[in-house]
Formats: structure tokens, C-alpha cells, sequence
């Protein structure tokens, strides 16, 4: 998988949403995700969100993600430009 593969798949759970995957071997992720739809929810349910986009290619054909997951508010208050 290529990094916008998986970008698209999590765009396409979550439409709203502006996604950044980089990866340096095409097996381990980082993804930063803003979304609205992660007002109100923990970490955890944030990612999940993200799993669920992503279903059974956790763990096969992506090794390991590490996520970042804000809403809008929290990534400006970062000072962040937008993604």
C-alpha cells in the first residue's frame, strides 16, 4: 500500500476530513487526521474511527499506524497550517 491509498480509504470513512499519511517503507504509517467527526470523542474512539476505514488491511498490508487525530479547533490552537 502507498501512503495515498490509505488516505483516500480513511477520506472515504470520513469525508470531511483533511488526512496527511507519510510513510519512509511502505509497511509502518503516520497519519494526521483532522475531523470534525472527533468532537467529543477520546483518543481511542478517534482511532478506531480510523481502523474502521481501514479494516482488515491493520495488521497485513499496513504493519503499523501511528495517528494523530484532531478536530479542527485543536489543530488550529496547534498554530498548525492547514492540511
Amino acid at each position: 500500500m502507498n501512503p495515498e491509498q490509505i488516505k483516500a480509504l480513511i477520506e472515504s470513512h470520513l469525508p470531511d476530513s483533511s488526512v496527511s499519511v507519510s510513510t519512509p517503507d511502505n509497511t509502518h504509517y503516520e497519519a494526521t487526521v483532522v475531523s470534525e467527526d472527533f468532537t467529543g470523542k477520546r483518543p481511542l474512539q478517534r482511532h478506531q474511527l480510523i481502523y474502521a476505514a481501514l479494516g482488515s488491511l491493520m495488521g497485513n498490508e499496513i504493519h503499523a499506524l501511528s495517528i494523530q487525530a484532531f478536530t479542527p479547533g485543536e489543530w488550529a490552537r496547534r498554530g498548525e497550517p492547514a492540511q
